[in-house]
């Protein structure tokens, strides 16, 4: 038992010399004390790139295409890894439909048909504008196609202009446009 506890008094005495020694200042040759300083550094959050979803809540003229999409329950699908390429029409284009074409769609009964126009105006892919070409017709998620025509610069989606392009996210891109796609 005299042992143990001997070797336990070792054992602290060890330890208490090592805490006091760590904690000493230590000086140089001179006989200066040297300061240790420790910079942190802050931790900045990290962004995450918006998906197209998210671009389109943010946009002021995307408000009837959000309720649209939430309405139909696309929102998690569209705000999932893609890519995809939505065209976007804004709130005049919804306007530009005939009266009560938007109401009769976001009511419950109209959800199936809601979903495939909402369809109709995506792509599989990240589509550019670069990469579209006059009279290349392209295969939407809702399984018809749209054709894209391009005159003197300017690019047309089944006769919807196409306002502002390219507009990136974290699955994809949004191309904005004046008209609302119906399909067949």
């Amino acid at each position: 038992m005299k042992k143990l506890t001997y070797l336990s008094l070792f054992t602290a005495s060890i330890v208490m010399i090592g805490f006091t020694s760590c904690g000493s200042p230590q000086s140089d040759s001179s006989g200066e004390e040297e300061e240790t300083v420790v910079e942190m550094a802050e931790e900045m959050p990290v962004e995450e790139e918006e998906t197209i979803v998210d671009i389109a809540v943010g946009s002021p003229d995307h408000s009837t295409l959000v309720t649209a999409l939430s309405t139909a329950g696309l929102v998690e699908t569209l705000s999932g890894d893609g890519p995809f390429t939505v065209f976007a029409p804004t709130n005049a284009a919804f306007e530009a439909l005939p009266e009560g074409t938007v109401e009769s769609l976001l009511a419950p009964e109209g959800k199936e048909q809601l979903t495939a126009i909402l369809t109709y105006h995506v792509v599989a892919g990240n589509v550019m504008a670069a990469d579209l070409s006059d009279g290349q017709v392209v295969k939407t998620l809702n399984g018809q196609e749209i054709t894209v025509s391009i005159s003197d610069g300017k690019v047309m989606i089944n006769g919807a202009s196409v306002t502002t392009a390219d507009l990136s996210g974290s699955n994809g891109v949004i191309h904005v446009i004046d008209g609302v796609l119906l399909p067949e």
